[in-house]
């Protein structure tokens, strides 16, 4: 059975970062391309970023670039958004993603709450 568990996230000033981590179990984590998803209050699901297997290839919407970086240690089966530069329209809630189908909610995790805020 797939689990995916977040943390990490929090309350941030505009220009702050925060670290989100993702607890990857149940399935073949280092043979899996992962992803980052976020939803912000009243808003669609929006695919932040997504990285390869073997972290050779990665992904950022263009809202994110220069700002987030994905990475992901196979060993410890865990995925990682390290976020810098925060604005106020990264406030949401951010998924851990199993793929690159983040409409699947089989394939995500419970989320965690990212707040950006004076």
């Amino acid at each position: 059975q797939v689990q995916l568990v977040e943390s990490g996230g929090g309350l941030a000033q505009p220009g702050g970062s925060l670290r989100l981590s993702c607890a990857a179990s149940g399935f073949e984590f280092g043979d899996t391309y992962m992803s980052w998803a976020r939803q912000a209050p009243g808003k669609g699901l929006e695919l932040v970023s997504f990285i390869g297997a073997a972290s050779s290839i990665t992904h950022y919407a263009d809202s994110v670039k220069g700002r987030f970086t994905i990475s992901r240690d196979n060993y410890r089966n865990s995925l990682y958004l390290q976020m810098n530069g925060l604005k106020p329209e990264d406030t949401g809630l951010y998924y851990c993603v199993k793929g690159v189908r983040i409409s699947d909610r089989t394939s995500r995790g419970q989320g965690t709450q990212v707040t950006v805020s004076p």
